[in-house]
């Protein structure tokens, strides 16, 4: 069957990797697709599955009301209107634009809904109705991929009306007021932008409604690629987090499954580096090191005895060859003298938290940093958004938000490692590949020490064989998929870290073949 006449796919439900593309390839997909197919097929496919959408989350609406704007998403909106209305649906349309100047797939959608006997108000000034039955649906098809920059005048009080609707809110293809690269809001901030329940995305699917404000902004997204198979490289990936978890045969022994050294834990801060090194070990690292910083810390974990604790010079003289170091953890500003020995040797090194900030500091730092991929030595950066800011030299945590998906590309490429940028929607870059966002994760992780777990999760995983980019990817996606199942079980956020590590391990029992 024609993917254009099956029903729209939910995206975060799937376990396939989705190919995404921002609005300069998605606006060259549409033209190669127009000059393939008759006038008009495209928009009419994308009302025909509008229509069935709004038919499946609201099938007991009393009234569909559909914000239209002036180009070809709110043509979509005027052809969902018909379908609706032939389906024997009461519509109501209010049209953002004046009727005689409509682009011409979007007058034909107009002539189209008029004939099926939908009612529509238009005009560039026209007010939102002021009310609507409880339990209606309403449409936000007023900008779409043609918003590039923030709502004004009557459209911004369409957006307010629509934000202010007491029924569900059905967004084709983005809501009103998200940035379709970046996830940004155009406007001051989300208040600016509709909040939809559900998102149609139509013909690809846009990177910004999986990272910054768009997993908040968009609601369940939906897709629905109206029967065109884009014929080039995806912007970006959303991932579904494939695990290559390490087969455990029957001769292996804890030798074979790597060697990881959490090194941090300055005074009052060790708890960060024992959360790290627990969280190596539940991720199948065959040994596991802790080296703290503070030189009266105690060099066992009694909770987890199978810890070794290390001080500086017995750290200093583990082989070097077979471990995965963190570094940064609970460090403090001792982690800077700490530094330029792991930096120098680690053959992986994971750089997490107050590390970053010194390395964002210290330029000598920085051009070593830079001169470990000429060695051979990989590393894998995991900042939040202050601290990528900090490495970039940008004045705030807000220029990083702005646009994620560059920042980590261009922190990947200036650092010669891999980035994972945290937030909502982490963003995981390579100079040499398309950037990676996380699909799964929620705000149970905003809590103190998941970061830390995730820098030991990650470590761990690393460990045993896989290369940077795939222990990334498989850590914080798995990182973000533990949260979601403690969701979805009915636990109240937040998930505290140690209570983290126990999910993480508990993956193993479910995902791991042995043989």
């Amino acid at each position: 069957m024609p993917s254009a006449l099956r029903s729209p796919t939910p995206v975060l439900s799937s376990p396939k990797d989705w190919p995404l593309y921002g609005v300069a390839s998605s606006r060259d997909i549409e033209a190669s697709a127009q000059a393939d197919v008759p006038p008009y097929t495209l928009m009419e496919r994308a009302g025909r599955s509008v229509a069935r959408l709004a038919q499946a989350v609201a099938p007991h609406a009393p009234q569909v009301w559909i914000a239209a704007g002036p180009g070809h998403n709110g043509g979509d909106g005027l052809e969902a209107a018909a379908r609706l209305r032939d389906a024997g649906r009461i519509v109501q349309v209010h049209l953002w634009a004046d009727p005689h100047r409509l682009p011409p797939d979007a007058a034909h959608a107009l002539r189209r809904a008029r004939q099926a006997g939908v009612p529509i108000i238009a005009g560039p000034d026209i007010d939102a109705p002021a009310g609507l039955p409880p339990g209606s649906l309403a449409i936000d098809a007023l900008f779409g991929l043609g918003g590039r920059r923030a709502p004004q005048g009557p459209i911004a009080a369409a957006v307010q009306a629509l934000r202010r609707h007491p029924g569900p809110v059905l967004a084709v293809d983005l809501p009103t007021g998200l940035d379709a690269d970046t996830g940004r809001c155009l406007g001051s901030g989300p208040d600016d932008a509709v909040r939809a329940d559900h998102t149609l995305s139509l013909l690809t699917l846009k990177p910004g409604l999986f990272t910054a404000d768009g997993r908040d902004l968009a609601g369940r997204v939906w897709f629905d690629d109206l029967g065109v198979n884009p014929e080039r490289p995806a912007d970006a990936w959303l991932g579904a987090g494939h695990v290559p978890w390490p087969h455990r045969r029957h001769a292996h022994h804890k030798g074979s499954f790597g060697e990881v050294l959490v090194v941090g834990g300055a005074a009052g801060m060790s708890g960060a580096l024992w959360l790290a090194a627990r969280a190596a070990l539940a991720a199948g690292a065959g040994r596991v090191y802790a080296h703290p910083l503070d030189p009266q810390a105690s060099l066992l974990d009694p909770q987890q005895p199978e810890l070794m604790g290390r001080d500086a010079a017995t750290a200093a003289s583990l082989p070097i060859d077979s471990l995965t170091v963190v570094c940064g953890c609970g460090g403090g500003s001792a982690i800077g003298s700490a530094l330029p020995w792991w930096l120098g040797r680690a053959p992986r090194l994971v750089l997490d938290a107050d590390a970053l900030n010194a390395v964002a500091a210290d330029a000598g730092l920085q051009a070593q940093l830079q001169r470990r991929a000429r060695r051979g030595q990989s590393t894998v950066l995991t900042p939040h958004p202050l601290e990528a800011a900090r490495l970039l030299g940008a004045a705030s945590s807000r220029e990083v938000q702005a646009d994620r998906l560059a920042a980590a590309q261009t922190l990947a490429g200036r650092l010669h490692c891999t980035v994972v940028l945290k937030g909502s929607g982490t963003v995981i870059a390579q100079a040499d590949r398309p950037p990676w966002i996380n699909r799964s994760g929620n705000a149970a992780l905003a809590t103190a020490g998941t970061g830390d777990v995730l820098a030991g999760w990650l470590a761990g995983l690393w460990a045993q064989g896989l290369d940077a980019w795939t222990a990334a990817t498989a850590a914080v996606f798995l990182h973000g998929a533990a949260a979601d199942r403690w969701i979805a079980e009915g636990h109240g956020a937040p998930l505290r870290a140690s209570v983290l590590i126990e999910r993480l391990a508990a993956s193993w029992s479910t995902s791991t073949p042995t043989i």
